[in-house]
């Protein structure tokens, strides 16, 4: 069984992206960044009327963790029984088990505040929401990193994109490689902006939702779904499925 290729090749760049990762949070840590995240915040904030802000909001839905993974899952059902096998439905449930296990207990760790805890609830001092493990805090107001949107996003339109291709051959429908390359891109940089945009997150928040969101995706893109071993009981439902590598 091998690994699938990726693009950049090599682990290095999963390194890169894990190292950045960690400096981003030691530079906050040590409290550094803060101007940065506070002048964009404030930005966003003085130039937001009411109709961009609901337009963001619409686009914003589109990092929306749990109806992606719905959505995921379903489509991986489907193909599952046109397919009649099991593999289709592999990397939604990797891909769930590996954002449960790593974005929730980040945001927990970190206990940072988002930037609109100074003005609703927990009416936070506006230095004091900028800082990380403030575990003080209920954990409902101290979630704010990394962004979830931005790294669900990049997660699981990965995935949709590559249930996509098999899916629609059932049909007897191609998608041409730049539409995958749209599905995959396009929603995470629009939830990237719209999180930055609304409020809803620090910037680093969402760059660091990026770079987590990027290296779960690489690793996810590893995985050689139709060589994984499954129990020799499935029978022809351990078949492999086409296109799905």
């Amino acid at each position: 069984m091998r690994l699938r290729p990726v693009r950049p090749a090599g682990w290095w760049c999963d390194g890169l992206l894990l190292a950045a990762l960690v400096a981003l949070t030691v530079a906050l840590t040590a409290g550094h960044l803060f101007g940065l995240d506070r002048a964009v915040a404030d930005w966003s904030a003085t130039h937001r009327p009411t109709a961009a802000r609901w337009v963001a909001m619409a686009f914003n839905l589109l990092g929306q963790g749990t109806p992606l993974t719905l959505l995921a899952a379903g489509l991986g059902v489907l193909l599952a029984w046109r397919v009649r096998s099991v593999r289709a439905v592999l990397p939604p449930v990797t891909a769930f088990v590996l954002t449960f296990f790593t974005i929730g207990p980040l945001k927990v760790w970190t206990a940072r505040p988002a930037p609109s805890a100074s003005v609703k609830e927990p009416f936070l001092p506006p230095e004091q929401t900028l800082p990380l493990f403030q575990h003080e805090l209920p954990v409902r107001f101290a979630q704010s990193y990394p962004s979830g949107h931005v790294a669900n996003a990049i997660v699981w339109y990965g995935v949709l994109a590559l249930l996509l291709v098999p899916l629609l051959r059932t049909v007897g429908r191609t998608v041409p490689a730049r539409l995958v390359t749209v599905v995959r891109m396009v929603p995470p940089t629009v939830v990237f902006c719209t999180t930055v945009y609304l409020g809803w997150h620090w910037l680093t928040d969402s760059v660091a939702g990026l770079l987590l969101g990027l290296l779960l995706d690489r690793l996810l893109r590893r995985v050689p779904w139709n060589a994984l071993p499954l129990p020799a009981r499935l029978g022809g439902w351990a078949r492999p499925v086409d296109q799905l590598d």
